[in-house]
């Protein structure tokens, strides 16, 4: 059976973490989101797989290649504007001959999710699963155990059963898609919801693994959920004096220095220098070639790749993206805050700083409780940040 994947779109909730990568490649524990949708299929044999790619398309299709690496055979299907997900299915059409699995390229899944749908004997059915915010999905409506209606994105959510994205469809599914998308649907369930009298699309609850990130501050929590680690594996050096204690995972070429305190699980990539008397707690990635200074704590936080982070600095359930260099003494604390994303307001409990790509912060310098600065920005030295900026902002 060929699994189609659906990896074309941007995230733009998901900014400044989009800027120049899509968000299926936002790394999660150290993965693209990706990966563990490719490896959640190859675990269940699904070994031909057809990625359908179009916003940052090369950054998908240089890290994946032909996906020999993750023992399976990967194509590509380009979809050149990102106009929903059944324009996006339309373009393996001619690809397609038999029953499919389609996925979405930008959750987080497991393996015991994808076996689920595929124990399921109907051709045509779909992976439901319980949210807390089911209006910002596809909420399900059952009955007998099919689905009568799918509703995208409803102001009020009737129930909390929603739409995973993840589909076991026939070749015929494309004859509904062709007709859905030429009367202005854009998404999958814009289309069923018009024709579900027509398919008999049955319900798969499932007891795997699926997580989804909207908004910048749920990577903390997929993230947490991703820090499946056990054991440890060391690959660097550890030099005297250091702590290790639960699940921690370090690359080749890292170095922790005398005094550190790592409490797993914690992953932490290849080329990095930490400490001395740094303290890194639970549930915190770390990307390569970081440098973190002495005397700094970082808790439950996710450090991207070639971060520089100052001594003495404090960082809670931070999202710090690639490429940013921090000066010493900053103070970045976590606790209730009002975010502001895309002109809407967001009440959220233990909201930690966002800081986008080649970010410079100075020292001293504070960051309040759910505070999202964009990308290419500029703090100065002492400076308390509190609110969302834009791209490229100066903040003195």
């Amino acid at each position: 059976m060929k699994a189609v994947i659906l990896a074309a779109g941007e995230g733009t909730r998901l900014r400044p973490f989009t800027v120049s990568r899509p968000k299926v490649m936002i790394p999660i524990g150290n993965r693209p989101i990706l990966e563990y949708v490719v490896r959640a299929l190859a675990a269940n044999g699904i070994t031909d797989i057809i990625l359908v790619v179009g916003y940052m398309k090369e950054r998908i299709m240089s890290f994946f290649g032909n996906g020999s690496q993750f023992g399976v055979k990967i194509s590509y299907a380009l979809q050149e504007k990102q106009l929903g997900t059944a324009h996006a299915a339309l373009t393996v059409k001619n690809q397609i001959k038999d029953d499919f699995i389609m996925v979405a390229g930008d959750n987080i899944i497991d393996a015991q999710a994808i076996s689920d749908l595929l124990k399921h004997k109907g051709n045509i059915a779909l992976l439901v699963t319980d949210s807390e915010m089911p209006s910002k999905y596809g909420v399900v409506q059952i009955e007998a155990g099919r689905v009568v209606d799918i509703i995208e994105k409803p102001d009020k959510g009737e129930s909390n059963i929603i739409s995973t994205g993840i589909y076991r469809f026939p070749p015929s599914i494309f004859k509904y898609l062709e007709k859905g998308v030429m009367e202005g649907k854009s998404g999958i369930t814009h289309v069923l919801h018009s024709c579900i009298s027509k398919v008999d699309l049955e319900v798969v609850r499932s007891t795997g693994r699926w997580m989804d990130a909207v908004y910048p501050w749920d990577l903390i929590r997929l993230n947490e959920y991703a820090s499946d680690l056990t054991g440890q594996e060391i690959a660097g050096t550890i030099e005297g004096g250091v702590t290790l204690r639960g699940p921690v995972h370090i690359g080749a070429g890292t170095k922790i220095k005398a005094g550190s305190y790592i409490e797993g699980p914690v992953a932490i990539g290849e080329g990095c220098e930490i400490g001395p008397y740094a303290t890194i707690f639970s549930t915190t990635s770390i990307g390569n070639g970081v440098s973190i200074a002495p005397f700094t704590t970082i808790y439950n936080s996710m450090i991207m790749n070639n971060v520089s982070i100052g001594s003495h600095s404090h960082i809670s359930r931070a999202v710090i993206d690639d490429g940013c260099r921090i000066g010493s003494g900053l103070s970045a604390p976590s606790g209730m805050a009002q975010v502001r994303i895309e002109d809407e307001f967001f009440k959220v409990e233990k909201a930690g700083s966002i800081v986008g790509e080649f970010t410079q912060i100075g020292s001293r310098a504070v960051l309040s409780s759910g505070a999202i600065i964009g990308a290419n920005s500029r703090v100065g030295n002492g400076v308390k940040v509190e609110g969302t900026f834009e791209d490229r902002s100066i903040v003195v």
